[in-house]
């Protein structure tokens, strides 16, 4: 029997740059990219002491696979009081979900506190910006936190943005100063002109509350449990 090589290498080659073709357009659809996000690099005009507050995230990845890194804290008079930062694995669930789940770290205030961290991000209906997650620390510590935000456009420049913020811990941790149950509560109002897309300045105020447990700790250390705060900031998108 004779076999014609040609008819076997001539649709193999055909066949290899079809499928190089495929890989190549799905690459091109669907490329590696980042972003950057400066949500609040803000001073805060106190009853107390004035501290500088940051929280930033940003991404890298594909349309489905990201890998999230955040971060947010406090320094005051040049202190650093709180600091935190998260490093997550970010798989879309849905056109509008991610499912993340990873490590996060809290460098302040001592002692520090690692935990495992899973959760979902998202844009709920009517455009509500929706971070909540759980986290599982070392000696049966527990965490879960919510944090919601929603953009009113005023003008195609002026954004009026409500936020809230809140911490849930499953035990004691004298240490940190943390109490069991709803430990705090945070809530925004931020007006900014937006220079470009997603980066501008901005005013607003902010209210503090600390509550059961934690607010006793905040008591014993001479600290307030609320606060309401006059906040001048820039916020910025990469």
């Amino acid at each position: 029997m004779t076999i014609n090589l040609k008819k076997l290498i001539l649709p193999t080659m055909m066949m290899s740059s079809f499928f190089s073709g495929l890989t190549h357009a799905a690459a091109e659809d669907d490329p590696v990219l980042w972003k950057v996000m400066i949500d609040q690099l803000e001073y805060r005009d106190a009853s107390g002491d004035n501290p500088v507050v940051w929280e930033s995230q940003a991404w890298l990845g594909q349309d489905r696979n990201k890998l999230w890194f955040k971060t947010e804290g406090e320094r005051v008079n040049g202190f650093t009081e709180n600091a935190e930062a998260q490093l997550l694995y970010s798989k879309a669930v849905s056109p509008y979900w991610d499912f993340q789940a990873g490590v996060r770290q809290d460098f302040e205030p001592s002692p520090e506190r690692s935990w495992a961290a899973i959760g979902f991000q998202g844009l709920a209906p009517y455009f509500f910006e929706i971070d909540t997650a759980l986290f599982i620390g070392g000696s049966g510590r527990t965490a879960l936190r919510l944090e919601a935000e929603y953009e009113l456009m005023l003008t195609q420049r002026l954004i009026l943005s409500p936020e809230i913020e809140i911490n849930l811990h499953g035990k004691n941790d004298e240490a940190t100063g943390t109490g069991s149950g709803l430990s705090n509560m945070e809530l925004g109002l931020r007006l900014r002109y937006e220079i470009r897309r997603g980066s501008g300045p901005y005013i607003g105020i902010n209210r503090e509350n600390k509550y059961g447990n934690t607010a006793d700790y905040a008591r014993d250390e001479g600290e307030d449990t609320g606060d309401t705060q006059f906040v001048v900031g820039f916020r910025a998108t990469f």
